[in-house]
């Protein structure tokens, strides 16, 4: 396996500002000429900007040699392995050395890229990551974070888990809490986040008990973490501006994620639908069209795509596998800001100071029923 730092394709081109993508070539809907085409409009856009890729090799380098802003950017990694939609993670964790998934966290693993970057399965890709990237100290359960388009100055919102796992209890919701913060003040440059618990209802009484022991947890550390927590918030709060971090599970997040998704599709076909319905009307839709493509921008999910995994020794994106180029392109940009700011590092020590926090707390505890026995 060639170094990326000796490999003679980049070697002009590297130095400290330079950043380098690990990327995933195989395993989305649309293949790999799609990831190819995703990563020259990013590369076009970016020109501190440089990639790993990952796949087979002879593939690829057709689809490289034809994108002009790729030259002397890119490097192929040879893999052929595919991880398939169909693959369970199991499987995959037995049987996953020599794909292209594999690969591309390996590179992140070496230190040779900073941020890896997947369409593919998405249990597949999390079980890797943990085996070859591991748990950060401190964290129970690894989440996927989002930017949900909202109200908010900043436009978006970030929601986590939305399906690393369908289980939380009341200690991973606490833990997402912090990691969500710490991804909302490097993503979003928000000083003092908002976080908001979801919930069926805003009032206290609401919800299961690892719900309300969670509200419990998250209020007591909010002041010492630098969050705001505002309570229970519901699902229209999600792309509203009253939090700027949602707390949830895996399973109530990633069905909230589809829903939206759909929506956002539903929307977008009935307001094509009734511009066209008679001449008065296509004559309203030209009129309106500057409008309605700012607004079909601001609601298409490939330019929001992207989901971050939080919680390893590195980070990892995850992008939808029916991305497009475009898709792709948006999945990189989010990977590239988060490796300028120097997100992985952040996060861990975040992540370090949390544990240690709640190291303390249970020491003082310990030390209280100590007390208390000897009087």
């Amino acid at each position: 396996m060639t170094s990326l730092k000796d490999h003679s394709v980049l070697q002009n081109g590297a130095g400290s500002d330079r950043i380098v993508i690990s990327v995933d070539a195989m395993g989305g809907d649309r293949g790999p000429a799609a990831v190819v085409a995703g990563i020259a409009q990013s590369a076009q856009k970016n020109p501190t900007l440089d990639f790993i890729l990952h796949g087979p090799e002879q593939e690829l380098q057709k689809l490289v040699k034809k994108k002009r802003d790729l030259d002397g950017r890119c490097v192929i990694r040879d893999a052929e392995g595919v991880v398939k939609m169909t693959d369970k993670p199991s499987q995959v964790m037995r049987n996953g050395k020599g794909t292209s998934m594999w690969s591309a966290l390996e590179a992140v693993k070496q230190k040779e890229a900073t941020v890896a970057v997947s369409c593919g399965n998405t249990g597949a890709l999390m079980a890797l990551s943990m085996i070859r990237l591991r748990k950060l100290p401190g964290i129970n359960r690894p989440a996927i974070a989002i930017l949900w388009p909202s109200r908010n100055p900043s436009g978006f919102n970030v929601m986590l888990d939305v399906g690393a796992d369908i289980r939380a209890d009341a200690q991973d919701l606490l833990q997402y809490a912090l990691m969500g913060t710490s991804y909302a003040r490097n993503g979003l440059d928000l000083e003092r986040p908002r976080v908001g618990l979801l919930n069926v209802g805003t009032e206290e009484n609401k919800g299961f008990p690892e719900l309300k022991e969670a509200f419990d947890l998250i209020a007591a550390n909010a002041d010492r973490a630098q969050f705001e927590f505002v309570g229970y918030v519901e699902g229209g709060d999600i792309p509203g501006d009253r939090c700027d971090v949602i707390v949830t599970d895996g399973f109530t997040g990633n069905i909230a994620l589809k829903t939206g998704e759909g929506t956002a599709k539903l929307i977008g076909d009935n307001l094509k639908n009734s511009f066209s319905l008679s001449p008065l009307s296509r004559l309203a839709g030209l009129i309106a069209l500057p409008a309605l493509k700012r607004f079909q921008k601001k609601i298409d999910p490939r330019r929001v795509n992207g989901g971050v995994f939080l919680g390893l020794n590195g980070t990892v994106v995850k992008s939808h596998g029916s991305a497009d180029a475009t898709g792709i392109s948006a999945a990189v940009k989010l990977a590239f800001e988060l490796a300028q700011a120097g997100f992985g590092d952040r996060l861990a020590a975040r992540v370090a100071s949390a544990a240690e926090l709640a190291q303390n707390d249970a020491a003082a505890d310990d030390r209280d029923a100590e007390d208390k026995s000897k009087t």
